[in-house]
């Protein structure tokens, strides 16, 4: 590590102000401090300092998505699997989870990176760091087969309109994994909507076993057929996005999202609370026991992206309430329209709203 840190000592002038190279400030700027903990010290005024800057805030939230990635990468294998009537082992069915999620994390990161390098040298400024995050969800919350040219336009609308016109990381008024995903929705329906597109069809001629069906939970909820067992939707042994269907591999990043202070555990709490007390409601209310509106209201905190959003989306710090008693009324308000959108939203097919 001392070497790397010397050679980038050494070319540092060739970077900045004066250097031959001094145009690619920002990009060197990003990578040095990407690797290395900032040299800046604070000439004025009042300044909380700390050991953790936006990038290791960033990281530490990357390394709580990766039990649902992982999770993600083997249920793609395991669904596929289920779909063609196949005898994959665990190992075989990770690796071809693997080889199918890997290429939309890599374009997500290439084109979200690319515009946030060019933004950043065009502009003159530093790198915004946000989108280290950002790269990661979105691939988490769409379909394993969502066409890669699709992803990349979705991201780029997301990175520019959703944060570059507002001036980047910190002043953006929209999450921008799920303006993503709200681009590809109203842009490509058909990629993430119905049954047919949670999973893998990648294959050597193999054809889908009668009777299987891709529907997810909130598919078959809304059109009144059986759902899976409350374990199956807990573990995450279902259809749906990437990295939304398990529950247990969600609250594995949340515990050390809340164990390192990074997000609010009050958002989290009051998500779920506004979700299951809204879903209690309508059990109240339903007239008719086989209808939506009477659904065991805790299956709804384990169906579709409603974990996942509770954990990872409604706790962005930029776009989140700031303050303590505001967090618990975001939350709540956030876990309340979730479940009546889902049940009262007619139109729903996709499966996965959040």
């Amino acid at each position: 590590m001392k070497a790397l840190k010397n050679l980038i000592d050494n070319i540092k002038p060739t970077f900045s102000k004066g250097g031959k190279l001094s145009f690619l400030h920002s990009t060197f700027d990003a990578f040095e401090t990407f690797l290395y903990v900032p040299e800046y010290l604070t000439k004025k005024g009042v300044h909380v300092r700390d050991s953790i800057d936006l990038k290791r805030t960033m990281t530490i939230v990357i390394i709580a998505l990766l039990p649902a990635l992982l999770f993600g990468m083997y249920n793609t294998g395991y669904q596929y699997n289920l779909s063609v009537g196949g005898s994959m082992d665990f190992m075989q069915m990770f690796w071809y989870g693997f080889l199918r999620v890997l290429p939309l994390v890599i374009v997500s990161y290439v084109v979200g990176l690319g515009i946030e390098f060019a933004a950043a040298q065009i502009r003159g400024h530093e790198v915004n760091e946000g989108f280290l995050v950002s790269g990661m969800l979105i691939p988490l919350i769409m379909p394993v087969d969502v066409p890669l040219w699709i992803l990349a336009l979705s991201v780029a609308f997301a990175v520019i309109v959703g944060k570059e016109v507002f001036g980047g990381t910190g002043m953006n008024i929209w999450n921008p994994a799920l303006l993503s995903r709200a681009f590809v929705f109203f842009a490509y329906p058909s990629q993430i909507s119905g049954d047919k597109i949670w999973i893998s069809e990648l294959s050597s001629g193999q054809g889908v076993v009668d009777g299987f069906s891709g529907a997810t939970p909130l598919a078959n909820a809304a059109a009144g057929s059986p759902i899976p067992s409350f374990m199956d939707m807990f573990t995450g042994f279902i259809p749906g996005s990437i990295g939304e269907t398990s529950t247990i591999a969600i609250l594995i990043g949340a515990a050390l999202l809340i164990f390192t202070g990074i997000a609010s555990w009050k958002i989290m709490v009051s998500t779920f609370a506004g979700g299951l007390l809204t879903g209690l409601l309508l059990n109240v209310l339903a007239t008719d026991p086989s209808s939506y509106m009477a659904m065991p209201a805790w299956n709804h905190l384990v169906m579709g992206g409603f974990a996942f959003g509770a954990v990872f989306m409604a706790t962005d710090p930029v776009t989140g309430s700031q303050t303590e008693t505001g967090k618990w009324i975001y939350g709540f308000l956030i876990g309340m329209m979730a479940i009546l959108i889902r049940v009262f939203n007619a139109n729903e097919d996709s499966g996965e709203p959040l």
